[in-house]
């Protein structure tokens, strides 16, 4: 008896690999075929954290009693902890048993909000160009997607008369993310102000995803500091970009006591609880001062100083007032799309940079560098691009 072929869930028909998952085994045939691709693509920082992390991270780890499950909802100390760094940095106050949820990552927390408040067929507004997992994560969830056209334009901010114009009736969620990725654009305090209104007039849950604040930004802004602002909206927050710690998969998010029980009854039911001694370190982790950001953002000064001279070699034109970890520049005419540009320079210089088609359509014009890597990297990267323009007639 033959039986019908086993196919996959719709789900995962609606989704394509990640990127950066296809791109970087590519990159790994590259390499291990000797050609030493300096990569500034993804975003994880390749500094160390501060030792005291580390240490603390080694001392809880050699207790025998630190090797059990931890409750769902955090240790008691890292919720603190969390709550103590956003009143410091971010003058907000949140009620560290009933606002906080600490994550295993925020690309963790974009799951469980969309599962917690999402059902097949609502719809989600998600940024053009924006990350990614956005938009998969919202498919997985059986929601329909709806871009908002961020543009150069209106300096990659939303439009809220174009937002007002939009088939608004089956929006449950809305995803926004300031200093913003992939384009830099720094937060305003009067962005969040409209957002939240909007939010609260449509009855749509605001998502904030704040991981870039503290990179090259002297004025750390959070959305829950706008008044009324828990009522509708959610933040995420990170340790990965702001202290180094991207492979411990340390994060939170804040908001009201329901939102969060709603996106915990979905994280108890998927996990069981983070590893105590990195709750312990990321303890120590967010009691760090203004000397360790003033430390970090040297070094990102200095290589942003060399990314914008890889801009200048390759054509690129960009705004120099962006914050966060990477730099966006709009490619030359000359060049036929920005996957095109990404393989030439790949393949050209061996270097690699990641096109800016992958966020949406309005970032197919546009290449991102990353800054997480050497300095003495990324002037090698600049020299190999210049020794590769010097032999191109055309970049396509």
């Amino acid at each position: 008896m033959k039986s019908d072929p086993i196919v996959p869930a719709r789900r995962v028909a609606s989704v394509k690999e990640y990127y950066f998952s296809r791109k970087l085994r590519e990159v790994a045939a590259l390499n291990a075929e000797g050609k030493d691709i300096i990569s500034l693509g993804i975003g994880g920082p390749d500094r160390m954290p501060d030792q005291a992390v580390v240490d603390a991270l080694s001392a809880d780890a050699s207790r025998p009693d630190s090797h059990s499950y931890q409750p769902y909802v955090g240790i008691a100390p890292l919720r603190r902890a969390f709550a103590d760094w956003y009143s410091r940095v971010y003058g907000v106050e949140l009620d560290p048993d009933k606002e906080i949820q600490p994550l295993i990552g925020s690309k963790e927390g974009i799951l469980h909000i969309s599962l917690a408040f999402l059902n097949p067929g609502d719809a989600v507004l998600v940024p053009d160009p924006g990350y990614p997992t956005y938009t998969s994560v919202s498919r997985l969830a059986e929601a329909e997607v709806i871009p908002y056209s961020l543009t150069a334009d209106s300096g990659w901010m939303p439009d809220f008369e174009a937002l007002e114009q939009m088939p608004l009736e089956r929006v449950k969620l809305m995803w926004v993310n300031y200093p913003h990725m992939p384009t830099g654009t720094p937060a305003t305090l009067e962005l969040f102000r409209r957002l939240i209104d909007f939010g609260h007039r449509h009855g749509i849950v605001i998502a904030h995803d704040n991981p870039y604040s503290f990179i090259l930004n002297d004025t750390p802004l959070s959305i829950l500091q706008v008044e009324g602002a828990k009522d509708i909206a959610i933040e995420m927050n990170s340790l990965s970009k702001s202290h180094n710690m991207a492979g411990w998969r340390m994060g939170m998010l804040a908001s009201n006591p329901q939102f969060v029980e709603w996106v915990l009854k979905v994280k108890s039911n998927i996990d069981s609880g983070q590893f105590r001694p990195l709750q312990k370190a990321a303890v120590e982790a967010l009691a760090l001062g203004p000397q360790w950001f003033a430390e970090l953002n040297s070094v990102y000064a200095s290589r942003r100083k060399v990314a914008e001279k890889i801009m200048d070699a390759l054509g690129c034109s960009f705004d120099p007032a962006q914050k966060g970890l990477f730099l966006w520049g709009r490619i030359p005419d000359s060049a036929d799309s920005s996957e095109a540009l990404a393989d030439a320079v790949l393949y050209g210089a061996r270097v690699f940079i990641t096109p800016g088609f992958i966020f949406g359509a309005n970032g197919e014009r546009y290449i991102r560098i990353s800054l997480c890597a050497t300095e003495e990297n990324m002037r090698r990267a600049l020299d190999r691009i210049k020794v590769w323009k010097q032999g191109a007639e055309k970049i396509s």
